[in-house]
């Protein structure tokens, strides 16, 4: 298995745009011997990252050299890319060389979590086992190397987005997503926003070591500016981090940490948020602005959400009757219907 090792972090503001192609021409340098390559970076809702422009970048460097590269955006239950989001985000790469994701029809079960796994983690809550179901592409051995690309940001169900969430959620089958989702609605938002060792990391990095670590698989992870550029939207890049060890995504998450979370002297009274309409089109996604505020907003507080895009509930149609049905119940409703 090819070896990718190696992190740059910034030692001014941000990363340049040169310091960004020095590395990456580093790593693709180490990369030989490969003639299919896949490469899964986020889907258009994390477009700000920045990440869009790396794989691009990793694209053009490595096309004249390797005889195939397929493209896998990481969507999840999100929307599927249409041809202006590729473009958008992904710059130049011809649209031929991207793969959707398809969560319900995509997939083959690759691994079975137990019950008394899920158990432990949900103190109990939960009790029954969960087939881990994974795009059929990542796991059909035509792939000489997998590079995973994504943000590590704070995150409302995991604790910090990326590393294994990329593969076993953005590239996950129904089960794995919708349980590990309620994992972590169990666990409580307040409780894991910002933190690593969370009950739905630890399922991950269970799936991890019993069924990914097979893969010729690869993460190259960035961390972030909390703050878009009003011009592109995108973020600048404090630090990038790859590896296909947890220890790469620890050394991630730590300046993270420092990076992304910011603490304030006092709650604050009122709060706006404004959601890009191209980018936030269901209270799924938009939900992110009640999530990343709602523990800096004191008591009796005012939260606005300033949402032009939003039209729907869930990214999903099925997801979307759904949630019109039943609306929102609370941890205690829905736990007396199971």
């Amino acid at each position: 298995m090819i070896k990718l090792n190696g992190n740059i972090i910034s030692q001014n503001k941000y990363l340049s745009s040169q310091e960004i192609d020095q590395y990456l021409d580093k790593i693709t340098e180490k990369i030989t011997e490969v003639n299919n390559l896949l490469l899964i970076p986020p889907d258009y809702t994390r477009k700000s990252s920045a990440l869009g422009k790396i794989t691009e970048k990793l694209y053009f460097k490595l096309v004249d050299y390797i005889e195939n590269i397929d493209i896998l955006p990481a969507s999840g239950t999100h929307d599927p890319m249409d041809s202006d989001c590729l473009k958008s985000m992904f710059g130049e790469i011809p649209a031929a060389e991207f793969l959707a994701h398809n969560w319900r029809t995509e997939t083959i079960k690759v691994g079975e979590i137990p019950a008394e796994i899920i158990s432990d983690l949900s103190k109990g809550e939960l009790k029954e086992k969960i087939p881990l179901q994974i795009n059929k592409n990542i796991f059909s051995d035509k792939y000489d190397l997998i590079i995973s690309l994504g943000q590590v940001i704070p995150h409302e169900v995991v604790g910090m987005a990326n590393y294994t969430k990329n593969i076993v959620v953005g590239c996950g089958g129904d089960q794995i997503i919708n349980k590990s989702h309620f994992l972590g609605a169990l666990a409580g938002m307040e409780n894991i926003m910002g933190k690593d060792h969370s009950p739905v990391r630890k399922l991950y990095d269970y799936c991890q070591n019993e069924f990914l670590n097979q893969l010729p698989l690869i993460y190259l992870m960035t961390v972030n500016s909390p703050v878009s550029d009003r011009k592109t939207g995108l973020t600048e890049i404090k630090g990038i981090f790859t590896g296909s060890d947890r220890e790469t995504f620890e050394q991630a998450v730590a300046l993270s940490q420092k990076e992304n979370i910011i603490k304030i002297e006092k709650p604050l009274k009122k709060v706006i948020v404004y959601l890009k309409e191209d980018k936030f089109k269901s209270t799924w996604i938009g939900g992110k602005a009640v999530y990343r505020t709602r523990m800096a907003i004191a008591d009796g507080g005012e939260l606005i959400i300033i949402a032009p895009g939003i039209h729907k509930f869930g990214e999903d149609k099925a997801i979307d009757e759904l949630i019109r049905k039943y609306g929102y119940c609370g941890t205690e409703k829905t736990l007396e219907n199971l």
